[in-house]
């Protein structure tokens, strides 16, 4: 399946930087924040045009807009944001950096920033991650991995994969045979012939190569490396594998993973939502449908703040109502703030989340005297 852009976000005609940036301004500017017009505008915007107003409100205002909405949001809304705001590359590099800093290794931001990427976009991630860290991304992935595994990304990372071109039937085949005496035909499996194969072939290539293996071997070559190769190995090569077949299908079964089990990756879910949105987000979407028989929007819980913006408030006020004591600014700029646009829809969906009504929920709370009072007759009628 050769790859097709499909973006869900492709900016708006007509943009004008200067005017997005003085709104954004406004929005955040004075008591309260106006979080719906920063959802409309910045997941309707294309990157570049995110860039061109990051610009602009410093041109304009000498601030970093950045770090002021870092300093108005917060929670998983903040990340998805400031997720927006970064050019691509710059979001991945901060991506991988995290996943290697610290106690362990993430392996699966590794596999799925390094192993799905074209070859232009792996060189950017290069010659950026070096210029924020001062340090190459090589070097430091190579401290944080080992074996096939990282002889694999480090064959990736170096730019050892062929340019796009057209593909080569002769030399397809004699590859599909090395893979398959590598594997399959013999005691043991020969991990470096794999490596070698999946990452110096173009994308083009290995859909031919992977076409002849099955007609040499009986069996695809997903079905080999689950049967010959284990580990973190097996999962880089399977991404690679899917990926060359149909990219959309491999996110939307890592978005799957993320959204499954207890409680939910939020980190992955956002990197994907955000990273795809300009690529093939709209393919993915049509995958995780046909894989699950449920829609992506009705899935994502963690983004409920960019579609459901009283649900998103409804969870903070909970947050700061429970543990060890009570987040009593948050609790006052929240009911406050949005007592005059959409309270009565917040109170409606902490009723519906936690089946309990946030007036209940205050009055039987640590908040007592004038405080509780002035609080609960800001939530208006019952």
């Amino acid at each position: 399946m050769a790859y097709k852009r499909e973006p869900t976000v492709v900016g708006v005609p007509n943009f004008n930087a200067a005017e997005d940036a003085a709104t954004l301004r406004g929005a955040m500017k004075g008591f309260g924040t106006d979080e719906q017009t920063i959802i409309d505008i910045l997941t309707t915007r294309s990157n570049i045009q995110r860039q061109a107003i990051a610009e602009a409100f410093t041109h304009e205002y000498g601030r970093d807009i950045i770090e002021d909405l870092k300093s108005e949001l917060g929670g998983h809304f903040e990340d998805v944001i400031v997720a927006l705001m970064r050019p691509p590359a710059e979001y991945l590099c901060k991506e991988l950096h995290h996943c290697m800093e610290g106690l362990g290794t993430d392996e699966h931001v590794l596999v799925e920033i390094l192993c799905t990427r074209t070859k232009p976009e792996i060189a950017e991630i290069v010659e950026t991650y070096e210029r924020l860290y001062n340090r190459p991304l090589a070097e430091h992935m190579c401290s944080e991995t080992s074996g096939d595994f990282r002889r694999l990304l480090t064959l990736i990372v170096t730019g050892a994969r062929d340019e796009e071109a057209g593909g080569d039937h002769a030399r397809a085949v004699e590859a599909a045979q090395q893979l398959y005496d590598a594997g399959e035909a013999k005691w043991g499996t020969d991990e470096e012939i794999f490596n070698k194969i999946l990452a110096h072939e173009s994308f083009t290539q290995l859909r031919l190569i992977f076409e002849e293996y099955k007609n040499i071997s009986g069996r695809t070559i997903e079905q080999a490396i689950k049967a010959e190769i284990g580990g973190e190995l097996a999962d880089a090569l399977s991404a690679i594998v899917e990926c060359v077949q149909n990219p959309a299908a491999w996110f939307a079964t890592r978005l799957r993973a993320a959204m499954q089990g207890l409680g939910t990756d939020d980190r992955t879910l956002i990197r994907i939502v955000v990273s795809r949105s300009e690529a093939d987000l709209a393919a993915v979407k049509r995958e995780y449908e046909r894989l699950y028989d449920k829609t992506l929007e009705s899935e994502i819980r963690v983004l409920e703040c960019v579609e459901n913006a009283p649900a998103w408030f409804a969870q903070r006020l909970r947050a700061a109502m429970q543990g060890a004591g009570t987040d009593d600014a948050a609790i006052v700029r929240i009911v406050a703030t949005r007592a005059e646009i959409d309270l009565g829809d917040i109170k409606r969906e902490y009723e519906r989340i936690y089946d309990k009504t946030l007036r209940s929920e205050l009055e039987q709370g640590e908040t007592s005297g004038d405080y509780k009072r002035a609080l609960v007759a800001l939530l208006g009628p019952a």
